[in-house]
């Protein structure tokens, strides 16, 4: 799961990426409202935690001109304004969420959970194909009822290629999905998550699931290449 944080407290942004990293989630930040429009625009986010104090542009006006532009990833709003007006005007402006700082960072993952189960208009909130049950919320992964223990990164990774099944997913894609926006597009990381995930998912297995496709990427099919 990528989430996108928007806050220009760095110190707390650093404090609460830390938390969400060793809850599996892939985070970028953002520290002002018009670096996340463009993030948000460009990039595949599952969840935008948003605040309400940023510089050139508030979280409110923020909220309302990505969902003009048609954005629809879940975003929780989280700020110090906690009258019930302001909670009010961050629904009207699109937010999904509102939790008012200081906040508990147990309450901040368990209202993340919360809008994962969510359904929306890209992503059902459970996942099955050819034996494989993926549930994102509960970050529990079994083929054919056996368990499956995967870390962050391969478990995002077979989220992205769950999500589009029998279809190609560049290597870009993967990139921009999986990895935040300070890894090196030019190493071999892709790779090595790619055997690392087919090892888990494929081994043991009379059928392999997930495939290379040469020149173009990878993809998750029961009909081979």
């Amino acid at each position: 799961m990528k989430i996108l944080l928007v806050e220009n407290n760095k110190k707390l942004a650093l404090s609460i990426a830390k938390h969400l990293k060793a809850e599996f989630f892939t985070v970028d930040h953002a520290y002002d409202g018009l670096e996340c429009e463009t993030l948000a625009h460009i990039s595949s986010y599952d969840i935008i935690l948003l605040d309400i104090g940023l510089p050139l542009q508030d979280g409110w006006t923020t909220c309302k001109n990505m969902r003009k532009k048609g954005i629809t990833i879940p975003v929780l709003m989280l700020t110090a304004y906690g009258e019930i007006s302001d909670k009010v005007k961050g629904f009207e402006c699109g937010a999904d969420d509102y939790l008012t700082k200081p906040f508990h960072i147990e309450e901040l993952i368990a209202r993340i959970h919360a809008l994962m189960r969510r359904p929306h208009p890209f992503k059902s909130p459970t996942i099955e194909y050819s034996g494989v049950a993926f549930d994102p919320a509960a970050h529990r992964v079994t083929r054919n009822g056996k368990e499956i223990t995967l870390n962050a990164k391969e478990f995002s990774l077979l989220d992205l290629l769950l999500r589009t099944p029998e279809k190609i997913v560049t290597r870009d894609k993967i990139m921009d999905t999986v990895w935040d926006m300070n890894a090196d597009p030019r190493s071999n990381v892709i790779d090595a998550l790619v055997k690392q995930l087919r090892s888990k998912i494929d081994k043991g297995f009379d059928v392999e699931l997930i495939h290379t496709i040469r020149g173009f990427g990878y993809k998750i099919s029961n009909r081979g290449n």
